[in-house]
């Protein structure tokens, strides 16, 4: 992920350094010396060492700090940016955990939770913590601005709707994202938010639908996945309902059962030869990396909100605002496969908005606290990287 963010930064001029920093030191000086600017410079740094990444930022006078690392990492680089006085942005939040006794029926700890019990740490200390500036977290909850500012009067449901038609050569399963989170996500209890009751779970892949995503995708089987936006969407847009449905496949489902049913999906360490391994670190080393896919995987994706209601003329409204990318145009521009990329063009463009002032704030603020309209101008205008409207 940083390697992308890179690759698309390099082309802007509103940050005067970026160092890329990772527990490879290699991979982070390749990434940095592959921009051929030097903006860019690449560091080994533990990212669970909380207390070395914030002395790390004071010692290199950082301003900033953007977290693209799975989401076991979250906490330790929220905290040293805190700790070092740095603005952070991240396209993960912290992780959740189940509730003990009604898992599928009750959430327990939310994602993001951890994260937001330290708001008002952040508030006095006249800190920002941009939370979730993703795609999806992310540009999907920029959308949600919008659909509220400027298309609907009263909002019924505000849907995250995720699909794709990527095909990987080669492979059976090959994810276009971390696996790690990917298990993470879809084995969870999905978390579902309705205005009467609040925040609720259900059973893993339920509530499937067909979707009929846009561009020549076409109509993609989706199932409820827990996801951030529905965390995120509620606190600040006035909805009725608030989902988020991901175009997983049943190959896709049976096999994640299966991990499941065995035990693979845990990260909880067992003991294997003398020596101990999470299972769920096994099947991500047997699975390969997606970053190196991008010149096997061949389609489109698609990330986006369904959004129903009442437009500004109290008439009945229904929109899926939409952003497509297409895989062979993200690796003949910048190298990066189309998941990818797609992820990381958003906090560059959140980064240069807080860079100009044109986005402020001090807290835990997720991307619905902002204007969209700006982001949305430079993802189409400058960044080139246009986002539509198809009325249902």
């Amino acid at each position: 992920m940083g390697a992308a963010i890179a690759a698309i930064a390099k082309r802007r001029d509103f940050f005067s350094s970026m160092i890329m920093a990772d527990i490879d030191e290699g991979r982070a000086k390749a990434a940095a010396e592959r921009t051929g600017d030097s903006r860019f410079r690449g560091v080994k740094i533990d990212a669970s060492d909380s207390a070395s990444v914030a002395q790390f930022a004071r010692d290199n006078g950082v301003t900033v700090v953007l977290n693209s690392a799975d989401p076991r990492f979250v906490m330790p680089i929220f905290d040293a940016a805190f700790d070092a006085g740095c603005t952070y942005l991240d396209m993960a939040m912290s992780l959740p955990t189940p509730h003990p006794e009604k898992p599928y029926e009750l959430t327990g700890v939310k994602l993001g939770d951890e994260q937001f019990a330290k708001a008002k740490d952040w508030e006095e200390k006249g800190l920002l913590a941009m939370v979730g500036l993703g795609v999806e977290p992310g540009l999907s909850d920029i959308f949600a601005r919008y659909a509220a500012d400027h298309l609907f009067s009263e909002i019924d449901e505000a849907g995250v709707r995720d699909g794709a038609n990527l095909t990987v050569e080669g492979y059976r399963y090959a994810p276009g994202f971390s696996i790690w989170t990917t298990i993470e996500e879809c084995l969870n209890p999905p978390v579902i938010w309705e205005r009467d009751k609040g925040w609720f779970t259900t059973p893993p892949f339920s509530e499937p639908e067909i979707f009929m995503f846009p561009e020549g995708i076409g109509p993609v089987e989706c199932v409820n996945v827990e996801h951030e936006e529905v965390l995120l969407i509620p606190r600040l847009i006035d909805c009725k309902r608030v989902t988020f449905k991901y175009g997983l496949g049943e190959d896709f489902i049976n096999m994640l059962d299966v991990l499941h049913g065995v035990g693979l999906d845990s990260t909880t360490p067992v003991k294997v030869r003398g020596g101990e391994v999470s299972p769920r670190d096994v099947v991500v080393a047997c699975l390969p990396d997606p970053a190196t896919l991008g010149d096997k995987m061949k389609g489109r994706t698609s990330a986006g909100l369904w959004v129903t209601g009442k437009g500004k003329d109290g008439k009945p409204r229904e929109v899926y605002l939409y952003h497509v990318v297409d895989n062979e145009e993200c690796m003949a521009l910048d190298g990066s496969q189309a998941v990818v990329w797609q992820t990381a063009i958003n906090p560059v463009i959140g980064l240069e908005l807080l860079a100009s002032g044109v986005w402020s704030g001090v807290g835990i603020l997720a991307p619905e606290a902002f204007d969209a309209v700006p982001f949305l101008d430079l993802l189409k205008g400058d960044y080139n990287s246009p986002w539509r409207i198809e009325e249902r």
